[in-house]
């Protein structure tokens, strides 16, 4: 069994390449990918060349790990069936090529895809490519720790600002500010207000969610916060992050990383979109089929007016 995948052959060089696939095993399941989403954090930096040293990190990879498709071979132990739809959160299933290992760091950008069955997640038909989303608003939820204050500044209104402003909303909680420097991305507030940091007078936040991955910007954050404030690292940083002590010591200012999602982020969020309280429209912006591959790429990094590019493989055999 093969599939037609993207891989990443080099920095700034990517092409389509058909790919061996490990043998399926009782607990895995096949899954024919439909779209997968294209991440304008970690695989812009594995694109440019700058991602920071990484287990699994090397070339060539496939990268990807924001997958949808339909189960369409199950093992006697697998956990779903065939014919669900289910969300793949990436995969390590690809064989050597020329006798050289292709690395599936995160794995998921392929039409098809062998993975354990009890990594895949059930996603309703009605949200269609949508549900490529469903990791980012994992990591989304993960930044909102729970037991603390939730966000009541967001710096950064692309896709994972304004999932963390939803989910914000979605709660109950008072709605926050979210700060965004470029006008093509100030538009699609839901429940919140969006503001250039210029326009914002405030000196009092109790928890400053950033999602920029500006490294520079740390000081700025600890500026506006309230005393005994959290700056939540939420973005992911290609340069070391340094900040002034004596401010930082004044407000007694906390300082929290946020890393990758858990099962019960994803427990959450599924229940906020079932309840309709986290609404997905409006974030995936571009569409392209996987044969445009180079091109959407391109695009996902290079167009500030992209929030969320999506391959769609419905097409590839």
């Amino acid at each position: 069994m093969d599939t037609l995948a993207v891989v990443l052959e080099a920095p700034e060089q990517l092409a389509l390449s058909r790919l061996d696939l490990t043998a399926p095993g009782e607990e895995d399941v096949v899954v024919d990918v439909e779209w997968s989403g294209i991440s304008t954090g970690t695989e812009r930096l594995l694109f440019t060349g700058r991602m920071p040293p990484f287990p699994g990190m090397g070339y060539p990879l496939v990268p990807g790990y924001e997958s949808v498709g339909r189960i369409v071979q199950a093992g006697e132990r697998a956990a779903r069936r065939v014919g669900e739809r289910v969300f793949v959160p990436g995969a390590r299933c690809f064989g050597p090529r020329d006798g050289q290992p292709v690395r599936g760091l995160f794995g998921g950008a392929a039409r098809r895809l062998v993975v354990t069955a009890a990594k895949t997640v059930p996603v309703e038909d009605s949200l269609g490519d949508q549900a490529v989303l469903m990791a980012l608003a994992a990591t989304a939820q993960h930044a909102i720790a729970p037991g603390v204050v939730p966000p009541d500044l967001v710096v950064g209104h692309g896709v994972l600002g304004r999932l963390i402003a939803r989910i914000v909303v979605g709660m109950g909680a008072p709605s926050p500010t979210v700060w965004e420097l470029n006008p093509q991305r100030a538009d699609g507030a839901r429940g919140y207000q969006v503001l250039a940091p210029d326009d914002d007078p405030r000196r009092d936040y109790r928890c400053i969610c950033d999602v920029s991955g500006d490294s520079k910007l740390l000081d700025t954050l600890i500026s506006r916060l309230a005393p005994g404030g959290e700056v939540v690292l939420a973005g992911f940083y290609s340069a070391p992050l340094s900040f002034a002590f004596p401010p930082a010591f004044m407000k007694e200012a906390r300082i929290r990383v946020a890393a990758e999602w858990r099962e019960p982020d994803l427990a959450a969020v599924r229940a906020l979109i079932a309840e309709g309280r986290l609404p997905l429209d409006g974030l995936v912006t571009h569409r392209r089929d996987y044969a445009s591959a180079q091109e959407a790429y391109r695009t996902a990094f290079e167009d500030p007016g992209c929030l969320k590019m999506v391959l769609d493989w419905r097409n590839c055999q």
